[in-house]
């Protein structure tokens, strides 16, 4: 598969997600960003406000989590989270979808859950793209491709696989089953458990529009040492 490393830097979502990171390693995630050309960095809500400063001008995006990592929280509280990091200055929410109310056949309250945090989300500004961790280590293949379609109906803009978080993370086969359950128009972010350039292609070969990884550094450098 012939892609530009510029394109691979790009469809990259460089992340730093643990409980114990510091500011001092957020400056440091933002400075690989802008070095490497990344699409975006994906961090917690409380640290929205230092990547926005960090990355000011630099047309690099700034995602946060929402409902990070169990999807459990009540949907008032995934909004309200959504729109604070949006005021903040994520200009994408990653929100975890509500796996146990998928699990149990509830429907429709996935879609409002959705759907809630994607206007609140717009409210704070209308040019929000909100993405939806459908988690598939934990679904059936039914269950992920109903849980695409109550995401698209409910106006998020992605479906991505997982959080990282969980026994296993994405693979080929739910990134070319989730492909064959959206519109052309929906994205797909590919996260978890990627760490090679090899794991990367064959992502963006099946499908996947976007890369979630803390190993975007390592991914770059390996495709500079094959030049």
């Amino acid at each position: 598969m012939n892609i530009s490393h510029e394109n691979i830097a790009r469809s990259i979502d460089h992340t730093l997600l643990k409980p114990d990171s510091t500011g001092i390693d957020i400056m440091r995630l933002c400075s690989e960003a802008v070095s490497f050309g990344f699409g975006a960095v994906c961090v917690n809500p409380s640290r929205v406000a230092l990547a926005a400063e960090a990355l000011s001008g630099s047309g690099v995006r700034v995602c946060a989590v929402a409902g990070f990592p169990l999807g459990a929280s009540n949907t008032a509280v995934k909004a309200v989270e959504a729109a604070a990091a949006v005021r903040d200055g994520a200009g994408e929410i990653d929100m975890v979808i509500n796996i146990g109310m998928l699990k149990d056949g509830k429907l429709k309250l996935v879609y409002e859950d959705v759907r809630a945090v994607v206007k609140s989300a717009a409210a704070a500004d209308p040019l929000t793209l909100v993405k939806v961790i459908i988690e598939t280590c934990y679904l059936t293949d039914e269950e992920k491709e109903a849980a695409c379609r109550i995401c698209e109906r409910a106006g998020a803009r992605f479906i991505k696989t997982s959080t990282g978080t969980g026994p296993t993370g994405a693979t080929v086969e739910d990134v070319g089953l989730i492909r064959n359950s959206v519109s052309a128009s929906m994205g797909i972010k590919a996260s978890g458990g990627i760490k090679t350039l090899e794991q990367v292609l064959k992502m963006l070969e099946a499908g996947a529009t976007r890369i979630g990884t803390s190993s975007g550094v390592q991914i770059m450098k390996e495709i500079l040492n094959k030049r």
